[in-house]
């Protein structure tokens, strides 16, 4: 009989990469993986954001490594891990973090701006697992997390490249786990709901009568948990995902959402 222990959810001594984690839900991740024990890896596009991210692991106390890398660059990315590989180790968690959003309504959008959510937040995930599965194969084990969205699920105006990104990412994730389950690798997604990070801040702020912001209070009627999340909601899940815990979950996205997808919404009074 398995005893349940905090050893389950032991990531000593396993290395990962959390792509765009210098702040927000990757930073969130990052801090919650190298908290269970993991070496933590990171990558940015930009290098005043790969400074900001550096300085946010040294205030933490986390020995984090960055990486300029652009992760819709296959080339770039396959350098990168092989650099993590002969210097850090071979990966062992992925985290396909990294991601944009253009909020312009369909007939607006060129098809350019279209196409780079598409690469950065579909292609680049599918780049990113494509270089680290080889080396999971050869070690025997591996853990990738896609980090979807309810738009996975939902439409909703202005965001149709966002939508088509993270519903493909959905199938990505379930296509990885069929392809290669069967060599230990388990894939799933981790599905955020609307979260309080800095680029949400606007949405949230009082008007100047004290009233809420109108999509703030939207958020709010349309959660059964009454709030926003916060970056710190998604470490548990991050950790279940990464560890021992869930090595027969496989395919599957958790919603943390605080109950939005479960719900219809309030009836009009």
């Amino acid at each position: 009989m398995t005893t349940i222990t905090t050893d389950m959810f032991s990531l000593q001594g396993k290395t990962a990469l959390v792509t765009g984690a210098a702040y927000g839900i990757g930073l969130a991740i990052a801090r919650a993986l190298a908290g269970a024990g993991a070496k933590i890896v990171f990558n940015c596009s930009r290098r005043e954001t790969l400074e900001r991210g550096m300085n946010a692991y040294k205030e933490l106390g986390i020995d984090a490594k960055g990486y300029l890398c652009d992760v819709t660059d296959e080339e770039a990315v396959k350098n990168m891990v092989a650099d993590i590989e002969s210097t850090v180790g071979t990966i062992d968690i992925l985290v396909n973090n990294a991601g944009i959003i253009k909020r312009v309504p369909m007939e607006e959008m060129a098809v350019e701006d279209f196409r780079r959510v598409i690469d950065v937040d579909l292609v680049a995930p599918y780049i990113c697992a494509k270089a680290v599965i080889p080396g999971m194969i050869k070690k025997g084990h591996g853990k990738i997390i896609n980090i979807c969205s309810m738009m996975s699920e939902l439409g909703r105006e202005t965001v149709s490249a966002y939508a088509a990104a993270k519903g493909g990412l959905k199938m990505l994730t379930r296509n990885i786990c069929s392809e290669f389950g069967e060599h230990n690798i388990q894939c799933n997604g981790i599905g955020p709901g609307y979260i309080a990070t800095e680029q949400t801040a606007p949405l949230r702020e009082r008007r100047p009568d004290g009233s809420r912001h109108p999509f703030d209070e939207f958020i709010i009627a349309k959660t059964p948990a009454g709030r926003w999340g916060n970056p710190e909601d998604l470490m548990g899940p991050a950790v279940f995902l990464a560890s021992h815990a869930s090595d027969f979950v496989n395919g599957h996205v958790l919603y943390v959402d605080g109950g939005i997808l479960a719900y219809i919404g309030k009836q009009p009074q």
